[in-house]
């Protein structure tokens, strides 16, 4: 039977209830939302319009049309960057962040668009509020920070950082990829202004599905154009919230599971987290105590999700290890994880490491039967 502990690259196994809202959206509900004024075309388009409820009460967003739909949370951020940014802005991120964040900015800065400044995480792995505050240039347009690492779990101080960023009037990006469905989400409370999420990790949902929480008052320039059902006799793209930033035909299917995982996340995150917190500290404390592991996630379980990183003795690489430990039907993933600063400052950007990520849907017995296959592999 296979052991999956690869649910911060995906959730597996996806709910039946977001199975059947598949189903049922590509058969009973099967229409294009926004486009026509039949009986289908409009059951489409409330099943799109619950979605963005059920989203913006798990983010306590204050209106569903803070809800933007994108491909998946690279093309929300993606959304969120370009839409933000002009010619000669400062942007201040972090070395823990996600290619989805690092290579958009670095295509910017290349083109002399605009300029960068990283901060590297402390030695617990958290960000340094202050630094971020001291790196604020009077260009600074956006600071961006991930909620949580996907290398190490290790949780950031984003609603510090959301308060300074307030006080001194830069925008604020949130990238909730390892973050949304594992712990609770306010953006009201974070302060930020875009919060970037996946559908398809800890909500449950079907790949290809995402979407941009954004703050009332935020304005973003929409960053593809094309129909949206919506001042159909202009050839300029419209900038209403959310059809401007929706070109294009949803993904009805993927929305309508997105919807049933999100209802399934925000009627029982209180237990699934404390399954999940209980379920990582069980596997962290079982590798922090086999010789010659070296773990790279916070040992104390307030500040970290359920991803726990590693590598095994000094010879073997994680790519080795996670080959040996797929041969014995337990999935992790070993390498770089597309996060090759957040690397580099660990010291493993040559060897990469192995990431264990569990959720609530795992079990006791997952946890043990992975310790007795990683004590073999040394």
């Amino acid at each position: 039977m296979e052991i999956y502990l690869d649910q911060a690259a995906t959730s597996h196994p996806k709910p039946q209830c977001v199975l059947t809202a598949v189903q049922d959206a590509l058969t009973a509900s099967n229409g294009n939302p926004g486009r026509s004024g039949h009986q289908r075309a409009l059951t489409a388009a409330r099943l799109v319009m619950h979605a963005r409820e059920v989203l913006a009460r798990l983010l306590n967003a204050p209106y569903p049309d803070c809800i933007i739909f994108c491909f998946n949370c690279t093309d929300a951020l993606n959304t969120a960057i370009k839409g933000s940014l002009h010619v000669g802005d400062h942007v201040i991120t972090s070395s823990l962040e996600h290619n989805s964040v690092l290579r958009v900015l670095e295509g910017l800065s290349q083109k002399s668009l605009i300029s960068v400044s990283i901060i590297n995480p402390e030695p617990n792995g958290a960000i340094d509020p202050d630094k971020i505050a001291k790196a604020i240039r009077p260009n600074t347009s956006l600071c961006i920070l991930t909620h949580a690492s996907n290398v190490t779990g290790a949780i950031q101080p984003v609603a510090a950082v959301g308060a300074l960023m307030k006080k001194y009037g830069v925008r604020y990006l949130i990238d909730g990829a390892q973050a949304i469905g594992h712990i609770p989400v306010d953006i009201q409370a974070l302060q930020c202004d875009l919060y970037a999420f996946p559908g398809h990790k800890a909500l449950l949902g079907p790949q290809g599905t995402g979407g941009l929480c954004i703050a009332p008052g935020v304005r973003l320039r929409p960053f593809r154009e094309g129909g949206t059902g919506s001042s159909s006799d202009s050839i300029l793209q419209p900038t209403e919230q959310p059809e401007g930033f929706e070109s294009g035909t949803a993904n009805l299917p993927g929305i309508a599971g997105l919807s049933a995982g999100t209802e399934l996340v925000y009627s029982e995150q209180t237990a699934h987290l404390l399954t999940e917190r209980r379920l990582t500290g069980m596997l962290w404390k079982g590798l922090s105590e086999i010789p010659g592991i070296s773990l790279y996630t916070p040992e104390d379980a307030a500040s970290r999700v359920g991803v726990v990183s590693f590598n095994i003795g000094d010879q073997l690489t994680s790519s080795e290890a996670a080959d040996r430990l797929d041969a014995l039907n337990i999935a992790v993933r070993g390498g770089i994880h597309c996060a090759p600063l957040a690397h580099k400052w660990l010291g493993t950007l040559n060897r990469g490491a192995v990431r264990a990520s569990l959720s609530w849907q795992n079990t006791d017995k997952d946890i043990e039967t992975f310790l007795t296959a990683v004590r073999s592999l040394r």
